[in-house]
């Protein structure tokens, strides 16, 4: 599908510059949730992706009720990288046995090879219900289906799984790779022109001139930048002591002054995933 096509959809110009920003692993942890309201409220930010089965998930929630602007989608998570603190299903783990690993919690990131070749696709698909109901069940409205660690899905059957629940529930998918976008556009829903920029892909150093540049040199169509907010604090530290200099870092950049200029200067629009959502909903 071209630009223009995307745009058309979308209702914008074809030679509009779209971006979406948004931020991963809300509910992961505590600075990070703090940290990602801040880049919503004083920044670029434009959407963020709920992680349910993760310890500060409640907290999450009330941020979401206090900041009833903030649109969000799911960030389907059947993934747990972290040492220090693990999660694990939100259905009955009797219910999901192949995605669990030898602790009862979803498996490491590194491990990812191991749950992606044992578990069933009814595991999962039990699993997504799970964690798409429970969001609706508190009364907040998602925007959009996306995965954890696993890019689009990480197996084309849970990748085909999940754009039939969004279709199901009404809502958009975010795709990262321009095939799986490719395949969303072919069901005549819009989807994003190019592969998603993840922010752990930008080097630290330099990190805030790389992205001013890119900023600049957007294309048309629609863009999307995962993003990955914290606070680099002590929680941050503790929880990611190899990564916590990228959440910062990009927290830096999406309030930064810089940032907000360079959009107003070069007319980049601004969007989040319920534009997506409403023309998926036609």
């Amino acid at each position: 599908m071209s630009t223009a096509k995307t745009n058309e959809l979308l209702g914008y110009s074809a030679d509009a510059r779209l971006l979406i920003v948004n931020a991963d692993d809300f509910g992961m942890s505590h600075q990070g949730n703090v940290a990602t309201v801040r880049a919503f409220r004083e920044g670029i930010l434009t959407s963020t992706s709920l992680m349910l089965p993760c310890p500060w998930a409640p907290h999450a929630v009330r941020l979401l009720r206090e900041n009833p602007a903030l649109p969000f989608g799911i960030h389907l998570t059947i993934v747990s990288e972290h040492d220090s603190m693990r999660w694990g299903p939100r259905a009955s783990r009797d219910k999901v046995r192949s995605l669990l690993d030898d602790e009862g919690y979803f498996f490491r990131n590194s491990q990812s090879s191991t749950l992606l070749g044992q578990a069933t696709i009814e595991d999962v698909e039990l699993e997504f219900r799970a964690q798409i109901n429970g969001v609706l069940a508190i009364g907040l409205r998602p925007e959009h289906l996306d995965w954890h660690c696993l890019y689009d899905g990480g197996r084309e059957d849970i990748f085909q799984l999940t754009v039939s629940l969004a279709r199901e529930y009404g809502l958009a998918v975010r795709t990262h790779t321009q095939k799986h976008a490719a395949f969303v556009v072919q069901k005549g829903l819009p989807a994003v022109d190019r592969s998603v920029l993840d922010s752990y892909g930008i080097p630290i150093e330099g990190k805030q001139q790389i992205l001013e540049q890119m900023l600049r040199q957007l294309p048309s169509g629609l863009s999307e930048w995962a993003v990955h907010p914290g606070l680099g604090d002590d929680e941050g530290k503790a929880l990611e002591p190899d990564g916590w200099r990228v959440r910062q870092t990009d927290l830096d950049f999406v309030i930064s002054d810089a940032a907000c200029r360079i959009i107003n200067e070069e007319g980049v629009v601004l969007i989040d995933y319920s534009v997506l959502r409403r023309t998926a909903s036609r």
